[in-house]
């Protein structure tokens, strides 16, 4: 496992430096880390950081760093979470760099759905956006499949497909905040840790830009409950 595990890291970096070496800059690169620990037999730590840049790495566009605590109101499934994030943004604009912070508090729900070997998560995420000099709220509506393709189930050492789409949608005016469209694959580590590889194109009213992605998913529970 440690050498699969090893040759799937490889590729996953060189892969990533090859299309952004390759795209000069007009690709951006996030790295990401999720925690989702259980704390109990119904609850759960959320606990999350995403490192994004507006090249490989050194340009820093974005930091952001989510925790929350979520209820499964049924095993396993119809998670309720309340959270708060915060966020450095580090933008360009008329050519120079700038810096601005916001606080963020959100309210989600999540439920899953198996269709096969089709693995389908909903989730819906109310965001309340403190920002320096302006309060926002939005709503965002993600829509993710997972499939299997060496296994019929998401079991250790599978290798699977991973798509999403998520629309963001502001409260007030102009409603249309932004569209992603994510592609990926992915490897189950065990059952509770799994990376994925992909790329991640954003849509917003002015702008198009795409991303490599590189997601690390953590699972292990802190409780043997």
């Amino acid at each position: 496992m440690k050498r699969i595990f090893t040759k799937v890291a490889l590729s996953i970096f060189t892969l990533g430096a090859t299309f952004l070496q390759a795209q000069e800059n007009d690709l951006g690169a996030w790295y990401m880390y999720f925690g989702n620990n259980k704390i109990s037999k119904k609850l759960n730590f959320h606990n999350e950081i995403q490192y994004r840049n507006f090249d490989g790495i050194g340009d820093l566009e974005q930091l952001l760093i989510r925790t929350g605590i979520g209820y499964d109101l049924t095993e396993n499934n119809n998670n309720i979470l309340l959270g708060y994030g915060f966020i450095l943004s580090r933008p360009y604009v008329k050519g120079e760099k700038t810096e601005n912070i916001e606080h963020r508090i959100f309210q989600q729900y999540i439920t899953k759905q198996k269709f096969g070997r089709f693995y389908l998560q909903h989730r819906y995420r109310l965001e309340e956006r403190f920002l320096e000099d302006d309060f926002r709220m939005r709503f965002r509506y993600l829509l993710g499949v997972n499939i299997p393709i060496n296994n019929k189930e998401m079991l250790p050492k599978t290798f699977y497909g991973s798509v999403y789409n998520e629309i963001f949608l502001h409260l007030n005016s102009p409603t249309f905040d932004r569209n992603r469209v994510y592609g990926a694959l992915g490897y189950m580590i065990n059952k509770n840790m799994r990376i994925e590889a992909g790329y991640m194109n954003q849509i917003q009213e002015n702008r198009n830009r795409g991303q490599i992605q590189i997601g690390f998913y953590n699972n292990i529970p802190f409780t043997k409950n």
